[in-house]
């Protein structure tokens, strides 16, 4: 039997959900986004970020592995521009890569991040989104710029469905929300 977890209430580009509250460290928990699987809602999300990003000059969306790929593939279908996903571990199908670490709020570890060999091209010499679900430390994020500017991609904007924590350090990305940090005593 799955324990009753206290949620967070939110509507998110007209769309509600009720976020389970999570502890990631020790008095701390966040309140999860999960898009995997939700079809309607990251619809809705890439509609609304589209919008918002309509002003922006880009040539190719990047976001890093997993969760945040199923908005990275609608906001492409929305806007016709392509995708890049930065991959967690290394194959060898990949070749010659270009390689990143971070460290994520939800791990708690170190995770490294890998630019294919075959998408070196779409971000040389390119301008360049880069796109999550969440953005909370800002580590994925520092990662993915250490890639684009070892790839010699220009960054243009920053986005996500939410950006989580201190609000005024996340004021230059472009997000449909923002979610508080909550103490394990919240309610």
């Amino acid at each position: 039997m799955v324990a009753e977890r206290n949620t967070y209430p939110i509507e998110i580009a007209g769309v509600y959900r009720e976020l389970t509250l999570i502890e990631v460290q020790p008095g701390l928990r966040i309140a999860v986004l999960n898009i995997l699987g939700d079809s309607e809602l990251v619809q809705a999300c890439a509609e609304a970020l589209s919008q918002k990003m309509g002003v922006i000059e880009y040539d190719v969306l990047i976001t890093a592995e997993a969760k945040s790929i199923p908005l990275a593939h609608a906001l492409a279908v929305e806007t016709g521009k392509p995708y890049i996903v930065l991959r967690k571990v290394y194959r060898p199908y990949m070749g010659d890569t270009i390689h990143a670490e971070t460290i994520s709020i939800t791990t708690g570890r170190p995770q490294s991040l890998y630019l294919d060999e075959k998408d070196h091209n779409l971000i040389a010499g390119k301008k360049v989104v880069l796109l999550d679900d969440v953005i909370s430390t800002g580590s994925t994020l520092e990662g993915m710029k250490q890639i684009v500017e070892k790839a010699s991609g220009t960054i243009t904007a920053e986005a996500a469905i939410l950006t989580e924590g201190d609000q005024a350090k996340w004021e230059h990305i472009i997000s449909l929300g923002h979610l508080p940090l909550f103490s394990t005593d919240y309610d």
